[in-house]
């Protein structure tokens, strides 16, 4: 067997879902930073499809991407590619036997798998292209159900369905390394979740969220918009410590009316506590608790290893924060009896990350990330419409299309240095925040949208005499 260090700086190839297109590029950079890696593909690197050969890697390294990645489903030393066959074997005879004589001796034991990407090949065809490479030197015995080494030659056909070539457009060949973590999207998924809302996070962009943080081994991790959790949930997977806030206090304290169907009001033992320990990481809950993200809670100091947050927009959840334009009378002492619900007023969209960020600023350790959701309307997007600020460097920017005129945007920010007293002010000088002012009618947009769609809907209902 060759060793780690041997086999270092090789070749490997990537094999990408195709679905969150924007968010694997930024996710597989987050994931090499934690190996404090730099993102080095080859020359004829392309983002959007589905297959990456990046450089400089080791296997340890691969490994610990698969371990974390959705975005990924395999990642394979990369022996030999080409755009056909016939070059294929060409790369395949020109790499170092040596590299290949580890996996191909004769007490060992191997399997070739054949992947198409954008059709699918007959049993028979999938044979007779593992036959024609008989020109490898394997030596071991061909074992189908535990093979020691597994091999695949990967065939890409595009990403057009309804344009499949006839050859594919690109061939690959290598040795198969590790799986990526997509089956956490099943086992997490929200439907089988014990605690939920309205606007509980889908479980792949959880981890998404979560990896673009750079989450990782007893981080501590808050949420400042917690919901029901899903955040949380996600990063606690990953061995994060976890806590947040939330101005909702049925919601944290799992009370009220359910959000599942055929359930009028939630049980007992519904909340994030139960959530966590649904999936074994109970021990990784600090705790929550309701609170204005508007208000100053925290001690003044830099503490948190990552914010990660969806803040309500105006649509499914109402945008509030504790206080009155008018004058109220306080009880006595300011206490305040077990059930009392503070006077709230609306909290403005452009109030809500002014205030994040500045909370990040100050609260975030050195390096520390700030991933968040920005909801835009797509027709008057700029990229002058998201906020910036000085302690805070924008790392990246991703579109999730939510409707033909509104998306969200992944914003992932790391914190570069300490915050000075006019920093918290630099927002109001900053020629972005005028614009950034119009996600404050974020909600009018939507639902102009909506009607305006529904209306062309109907007209064209009647022209149709329906």
């Amino acid at each position: 067997m060759a060793t780690s260090s041997s086999r270092s700086c090789l070749q490997y190839l990537f094999h990408l879902a195709h679905d969150n297109l924007d968010f694997r590029l930024p996710e597989i950079k987050a994931l090499l930073a934690l190996r404090a890696k730099p993102f080095c593909p080859c020359e004829n690197f392309k983002e959007k499809v589905p297959f990456w050969c990046l450089d400089g890697l080791s296997e340890e390294d691969v490994r610990s991407i698969m371990a974390r990645s959705v975005c990924a489903k395999s990642a394979f030393e990369l022996w030999g590619h080409g755009p056909t066959h016939t070059e294929l074997r060409t790369s395949l005879l020109n790499y170092p036997l040596e590299k290949m004589k580890p996996f191909m001796h004769k007490d060992s034991t191997y399997r070739i798998n054949v992947y198409t990407f954008n059709t699918t090949l007959e049993f028979a065809d999938r044979i007779k292209k593992i036959d024609a490479m008989d020109y490898l030197p394997f030596e071991g015995t061909v074992s189908l159900k535990s093979p020691q080494h597994i091999f695949c030659l990967l065939e890409d056909y595009g990403t057009d369905p309804n344009n499949i070539p006839e050859h594919p457009n690109y061939i690959y060949f290598g040795r198969w390394i590790a799986n990526g973590q997509r089956e956490l999207i099943r086992s997490y998924s929200v439907k089988n979740r014990h605690f939920i809302g309205n606007t509980s996070m889908d479980a792949g962009l959880s981890f998404i969220m979560a990896n673009h943080a750079k989450v990782k081994e007893n981080d501590f991790v808050f949420d400042p918009f917690v919901g029901t959790g899903s955040l949380l949930v996600a990063c606690a997977h990953f061995g994060a410590y976890v806590c947040g806030t939330d101005i909702d206090y049925n919601t944290i304290h799992g009370k009220g009316r359910s959000s599942r169907k055929n359930q009028t009001w939630r049980g007992p033992d519904e909340n994030i506590r139960a959530n966590l320990r649904q999936y074994g990481t109970e021990k990784m809950y600090l705790d929550v608790m309701v609170s204005d993200a508007s208000k100053p809670v925290w001690r003044n100091a830099a503490f948190i290893d990552a914010i990660i947050t969806d803040p309500p927009y105006g649509i499914r959840e109402s945008t509030r924060k504790t206080g009155s334009h008018k004058d109220t009378s306080k009880p006595p002492d300011g206490m305040y009896v077990e059930s009392h619900v503070p006077v709230s007023q609306a909290y403005h969209l452009s109030d809500i990350f002014t205030d994040l960020l500045n909370f990040s600023a100050h609260h975030l350790v050195m390096g520390g990330r700030l991933v968040y959701w920005l909801p835009v309307y797509r027709p008057e997007y700029c990229e002058e419409m998201v906020p910036l600020h000085p302690c805070l460097q924008l790392i990246s920017n991703c579109e999730q299309t939510l409707s033909s005129h509104t998306s969200r945007r992944l914003i992932t920010m790391e914190k570069v240095k300490e915050p000075e007293e006019v920093d918290s002010l630099a927002h109001l000088s900053n020629p972005r925040f005028s614009p950034y002012q119009g996600h404050n009618a974020f909600r009018e947009k939507y639902f102009s949208g909506v009607n305006k769609k529904c209306g062309k809907e109907d007209n064209i209902s009647e022209v149709n005499g329906q």
